[in-house]
């Protein structure tokens, strides 16, 4: 009988650490067979620039899901897509109540609907989701260092089924999260 690697590693797991259960989904896979999927990579190239072109070109919707966000490029093209009509919501991590720096608080003052994720240690993920079509997610975070100091990549996929569930997520975690209350102007 043939047995492939991740069962191997499952059940070497499962001696080292007995109590440990194998932790099972019933969330199936979405397979998906003809995607276009564009790499970006930084330092180097111009990802902010890629994020604001696919964000200009938003018809309906954009919803938003980030830990960092203090990018001024890449609010301002949300804040434009929001005035011409898109429907923009962000869903942020808490860190984004007292960082010295957000976009947030310029997001909010744009109209744009921003709510704070407080439910986790962090809230971690990186994406974007437009006209449920599109979804830009990465290791990158939607910041300056991000672009210009770190080593970061980030993907944007073509595919509505991935959209869909990147959006099922998004609303999972809107639920549970509480909007944002932004720091007064100078």
């Amino acid at each position: 009988m043939h047995m492939n690697r991740p069962f191997w590693i499952g059940l070497m797991l499962l001696c080292i650490f007995p109590g440990m259960s194998v932790a099972q989904t019933s969330e199936a896979p979405v397979d998906v067979p003809v995607t276009k999927i564009r790499a970006y990579f930084t330092p180097g190239h111009m990802v902010e620039n890629a994020i604001a072109e696919e964000i200009g070109g938003a018809q309906r919707e954009i919803r938003v899901q980030a830990y960092s966000f203090t990018n001024p490029v890449i609010v301002q093209a949300l804040a434009d897509a929001q005035m011409r009509g898109v429907d923009v919501m962000l869903l942020l991590d808490k860190s984004n109540r007292t960082q010295k720096y957000s976009a947030t608080d310029y997001a909010s003052h744009a109209g744009i609907p921003t709510l704070i994720d407080d439910r986790h240690a962090i809230a971690h993920n990186k994406i974007m989701i437009i006209d449920g079509k599109y979804v830009i997610t990465g290791s990158y975070n939607f910041t300056r260092a991000a672009e210009k100091r770190n080593a970061e990549n980030m993907v944007i996929i073509e595919s509505g089924p991935i959209a869909e569930k990147y959006l099922q997520n998004w609303q999972k975690h809107q639920r549970h999260s509480q909007p944002y209350r932004p720091k007064d102007r100078p």
